[in-house]
């Protein structure tokens, strides 16, 4: 062999080209590039899909899915921390025009993005300390998260310098109505959301 041969780079995929070849390979799999780091969610189960949809109902019933804005699951996010990095919320409202403002490998324009929310899952710590900094670095103004393991829900608004300024946090027996930034007034009540302690 000679030493022409051994110098000669081997072609590397891209990360989003290896992030592709994830999700081709595990169907159902949730793939991210976060940090530029691949991140990788199992499906989820009954219990976080079933709170996805008590949240939904009253955003829903708020009228954010018509033309001003939508109400989408799990649709992707571009992030600025990176030239490949997106993220995939569990739910977003997002403004009516969100497919004029395609950003490539199906995600989307950040500034179209009026709340994300995540249900926490396996991946508890990536959920609670990752995913808002990247979302706030994005400039998303409301970023809801849904922890099941402790019990509460937590909303995160005004944020600045790749964090979030206000946290509010609810527990079960209460109530909260959203930011007025959503487009419409929505309330969630905690015990709903999280559904019956396990």
């Amino acid at each position: 062999m000679s030493a022409a041969a051994l110098e000669q780079p081997v072609g590397q995929p891209t990360l989003l080209e290896a992030a592709d070849l994830i999700a081709d390979q595990l169907v159902g799999y949730r793939v991210e590039i976060i940090g530029s780091q691949i991140a990788v969610t199992p499906p989820t189960g009954a219990s976080h899909s079933r709170s996805l949809t008590n949240i939904m109902l009253p955003f829903l019933a708020a009228g954010l899915h018509g033309e001003e804005t939508q109400v989408l699951q799990a649709v992707g996010i571009r992030l600025p921390d990176g030239p490949f990095d997106y993220a995939v919320p569990d739910l977003a409202v997002v403004d009516g025009d969100v497919d004029e403002h395609h950003a490539g490998n199906n995600c989307y324009d950040p500034g179209v993005f009026r709340l994300v929310l995540e249900v926490t899952s396996t991946n508890h710590v990536h959920d609670l300390k990752v995913k808002p900094a990247v979302y706030a670095s994005a400039g998303v103004p409301v970023h809801v998260i849904v922890d099941r393991k402790n019990r509460k829900v937590m909303v995160l608004t005004e944020p600045a310098d790749g964090e979030y300024r206000v946290h509010a946090v609810h527990h079960p027996g209460q109530s909260f109505e959203l930011p007025a930034s959503v487009g419409a007034p929505v309330t969630l009540s905690v015990d709903t959301v999280l559904g019956p302690e396990k």
